[in-house]
């Protein structure tokens, strides 16, 4: 374990760069850190916060009018927002008073056309056993910092690769910003999955701020991973070749929305959110799971760090050296990092990846020989050399239960 100060980052990124914004916190087990989170914060709770509240902006019968459900209409309305005003430029508003915050306060329009090429390049950062499960050996532990993981380049298309893998657009008041996701399995609609992991931070700003804006996921981003040259002109269809979802929910942990933000380590052992997708264009009627072909179960286990062989995590970092157009992978035995010994010990891998790489899926083989998500990115030090992910136990499974629950009918 070290005990010299630290420079830790959460791995996303925005389009003013990633931040290296500093502030001295943690001091558990003598581990003086500095976080700056990517896009946000933690909250507090065990049952979890959603959201909801997806409109959609397409013109009706191309009449240029929005066309949405009474209900969204009359949330909107309660809050003083005019959806064509909001479609229009109203968005970009974050006057803290106007920044809606609470569950039950998130809308996300559906805005067409507003993640188009140039907009998606230019944005950067922000029944178990007892021996396999029992993490009284990990709780308030420290390992020694993990030795460097090259973040290895996946091989395209990165579809047939990794084709639950994909980037999560979104506005903040720090502007465009870009984190990493993964399509999970629906357990009310088996096959047929319109959910998706990432980073508490990648959602909610914390107790500093609310819901980010404009929330969209793109499967296999930059599928063939075109270079500059050819990103330059790329079309849509190749930057987005199964489509842009936009989250017409979004939930987190209340531990991060209630003690995260810009900076500090709290709450990053909660750093989770699961969001449900629905194509732009409304599409074909096939799911997000049926449109890539796959989707990930997740493992609610949280195996003990003795228990695991290896993790591999995914993820498009784009601060420097990475660009954030490329999908990258590192794999590694995990270690131990506990950022307050009352809170759930993370995993740490070795890792270059940089921000932009929040929200990636880590992803273990279980006993049973099955590929399970089993954490997310969340952390790492500004030098770039190691990763961190939550433990996802029972608050994971509350926010995980829930945005599935609230779709079951559908």
């Amino acid at each position: 374990m070290r005990s010299e100060p630290l420079s830790l980052t959460a791995r996303g990124e925005g389009e003013r760069g990633a931040r290296r914004r500093t502030s001295p916190v943690l001091a558990a087990l003598a581990l003086a850190s500095v976080l700056a989170l990517t896009a946000t914060g933690c909250g507090s709770g065990d049952a979890g916060t959603d959201a909801n509240a997806q409109a959609s902006a397409s013109g009706a019968e191309g009449d240029g009018k929005i066309t949405i459900p009474d209900d969204i209409r009359d949330r909107l309305k309660e809050h003083g927002i005019d959806v064509d005003e909001w479609k229009d430029g109203a968005w970009k508003d974050w006057d803290k008073d106007d920044w809606l915050r609470e569950a039950q306060d998130y809308i996300n329009p559906i805005i067409e056309g507003l993640w188009d090429p140039d907009r998606m390049r230019e944005a950067e950062d922000p029944d178990r056993a007892v021996q396999e499960s029992d993490l009284s050996g990990d709780q308030g532990v420290t390992d020694p910092e993990p030795a460097p993981v090259d973040a290895k380049a996946v091989s395209p298309t990165y579809h047939d690769n990794v084709p639950e893998a994909g980037k999560v657009f979104f506005d903040s008041p720090e502007g465009t910003m870009v984190c990493s996701a993964t399509v999970v399995e629906d357990p009310a609609h088996p096959g047929k999955s319109n959910m998706v992991w990432t980073a508490g931070h990648c959602v909610h700003a914390g107790r500093s701020g609310g819901w980010y804006r404009n929330i969209a996921f793109v499967p296999s981003y930059n599928d063939q991973a075109l270079s500059d040259g050819e990103l330059a002109a790329a079309t849509e269809d190749e930057l987005a070749p199964y489509g842009v979802w936009w989250a017409d929910w979004a939930q987190t942990s209340d531990q991060w929305i209630a003690q995260g933000g810009p900076t500090g380590g709290a709450g990053a052992p909660y750093d989770f959110a699961v969001i449900h997708v629905t194509p732009e264009e409304g599409g074909t009627g096939k799911s997000l799971e049926e449109t890539v072909g796959s989707a990930l179960p997740v493992n609610f286990a949280a195996p003990a760090v003795p228990q695991v062989e290896s993790m591999t995590a995914s993820g498009y970092p784009a601060a420097a050296p990475f660009d954030g157009e490329t999908l990258y992978q590192c794999q590694d035995r995990p270690g131990r990092l506990s950022i307050n010994a009352s809170d759930p010990t993370m995993y740490r891998i070795g890792c270059t990846m940089t921000g932009g790489s929040s929200g990636g899926g880590w992803v273990a083989t279980g006993a049973d020989g099955q590929a399970a998500l089993v954490s997310n990115t969340s952390i790492g030090p500004v030098n770039a050399g190691w990763l961190a992910g939550p433990r996802l136990g029972d608050v994971a499974r509350g926010v995980y239960d829930s945005v599935s629950a609230k779709f079951t009918e559908q």
